[in-house]
């Protein structure tokens, strides 16, 4: 392959159409958001009642 080839095929994987997610990825990552969520709220009750 030369390397106008090669930089062709790169470009062409940069922008096709993604693949979908999994629904356990779309999963995770709402829990992962809801957890921090819950664990900023927490932490900044925390700070509040010992520090502040």
């Amino acid at each position: 392959m030369t390397e106008e080839t090669k930089s062709k095929s790169q470009v062409e994987e940069l922008f096709t159409n993604p693949e979908p997610w999994e629904s356990w990825e779309s999963k995770l990552v709402v829990w992962s958001i809801t957890i921090a969520i819950i664990g900023l709220t927490v932490l900044g009750a925390l700070i509040n009642w010992l520090i502040l």
